[in-house]
């Protein structure tokens, strides 16, 4: 099963497809190039349809791609009451606030490792993967956010030097006005939404999409 939320806000993410060089998306700043140290310059290359960074002297275009940031949702279901392991964050941004385990997939490592790797480092919890849940665009900080559904492998887990505190949660008991991320938000109403559809109708967990335009405020 497929759902896609896709909403746009064209003010503060213009559609790629209809901008011009003149007008790039938002890239991080350079001034020399990692290959030969000379300086760059911002400019649109043959072939291509946008700004890049290039080297005059070696000819290296320097690509900006979006990161990859994966993550889990441990869960923990006593066949009673299903609970849902978050982290309060420790660091920037969003110190103090509740998130999902998740980090920025290193080289080298799968999308299933890094939701793994994640999980362990932040809440010293070992799970089993279950599948893709969410996939979140979020152009505006050139991010992708994808979630795994897994399920805890026992209740031996801990706070990594990322994380304030770990803690299982109920649906009733997240605190919803706490938490770091919209992306994180999103997955978290979905999954306890199909949850309960699934309680009710029978069937599984679908597949979610969305894009997430609107940078974040904090809340009023």
């Amino acid at each position: 099963m497929l759902h896609s939320d896709r909403r746009f806000t064209p003010s503060l993410a213009p559609d790629p497809a209809r901008r011009t060089p003149s007008q790039p998306d938002p890239i991080r700043f350079m001034r020399f190039c990692s290959e030969c140290a000379h300086p760059v310059a911002l400019k649109v290359p043959p072939d291509d349809n946008r700004l890049r960074y290039v080297c005059d002297h070696c000819g290296t275009i320097h690509y900006q791609n979006p990161k990859m940031v994966i993550g889990s949702i441990p869960v923990w279901d006593d066949g009673e009451v299903l609970r849902i392991l978050l982290c309060r964050r420790a660091i920037e941004p969003r110190r103090g606030y509740w998130t999902l385990p998740a980090g920025f997939m290193e080289n080298a490592e799968t999308t299933a490792e890094a939701a793994e790797r994640e999980t362990l480092e932040e809440a010293g919890a070992r799970i089993g993967l279950q599948g893709i849940f969410s996939l979140l665009n979020v152009p505006h900080v050139h991010q992708v956010h994808i979630f795994y559904r897994a399920a805890l492998l026992d209740l031996d887990y801990a706070p990594g030097t990322e994380s304030l505190e770990v803690q299982l949660f109920t649906e009733q008991d997240i605190p919803w006005q706490e938490i770091a991320f919209p992306t994180v938000a999103y997955t978290l109403k979905a999954f306890f939404s199909d949850a309960a559809r699934i309680r009710a109708e029978g069937g599984d967990f679908a597949f979610h999409s969305r894009d997430i335009t609107k940078p974040l405020r904090a809340p009023e």
